[in-house]
Order: C-alpha cells, then sequence, then structure tokens
C-alpha cells in the first residue's frame, strides 16, 4: 500500500460550520508560534485541517501563503499519524524560510501522540 500524500477538500475544513464547531470545545494547546485547536474524534476516519493566518500576524498575503503551504505539507506528510479529529491551526506570530523549522518541530510536539 503506497501512503497518499494529497491534501483533498475531504481532509480540509472548509466552512464556517466547522470552525464554528471546533472554536465552541476550546480544547487547545498553545506554543510561541502557533495555537492549536481539536475536537473530538470526527467520525470521519481521518484528521482535517484548518488554517488561520492573521493579517495582524504578517501584512502581506505572500508571508501569510507561506506560512499556510508549511503547515499543510507538515499535515500532508503526518496525516495518517494523526487521530481522527478536526484540528484548527492559528498562527500566533510570523515565521519564514529560516524559522520554518522551528514551526515544523511545534507542530510536531502539538500534534502528534506522544
Amino acid at each position: 500500500m503506497t501512503l497518499d500524500y494529497r491534501f483533498s477538500k475531504q481532509y480540509r475544513l472548509l466552512k464556517t460550520e466547522e470552525f464554528s464547531s471546533v472554536f465552541a470545545l476550546r480544547k487547545q494547546r498553545s506554543s510561541a508560534l502557533l495555537h492549536i485547536l481539536r475536537s473530538d474524534n470526527n467520525l470521519l476516519g481521518h484528521a482535517r485541517l484548518g488554517l488561520v493566518v492573521g493579517k495582524k500576524v504578517a501584512k502581506r498575503a505572500n508571508a501569510r501563503n507561506y506560512m499556510k503551504r508549511v503547515i499543510r505539507e507538515w499535515f500532508r506528510h503526518h496525516q495518517a499519524q494523526l487521530p481522527p479529529q478536526d484540528i484548527i491551526v492559528r498562527v500566533r506570530a510570523a515565521f519564514n524560510r529560516e524559522t520554518a523549522a522551528q514551526a515544523r518541530e511545534q507542530l510536531r510536539q502539538l500534534l502528534l501522540p506522544k
């Protein structure tokens, strides 16, 4: 069996209601760069990801898009290890190419089961 590293729509939180239900549960963990909110099991059998990168964190769209790309890439490569939950990653502080490794490490610490 080959691993599927695509990030299709079934792995994304897209609708306002999906985001709202995760925000309402308030199961959260934080690090210097990231704030993670999680739901209970989502009954889909796989994790889903939602991203929030506000203009207060990074004014320029290309910087916000870069941060989202890094998080999506990490999620794609680790989604098989994640429990079937809805996850929202909110960026608290901007990171760039030099500090992206730190952001990936914080994702690992906050999301992967011990």
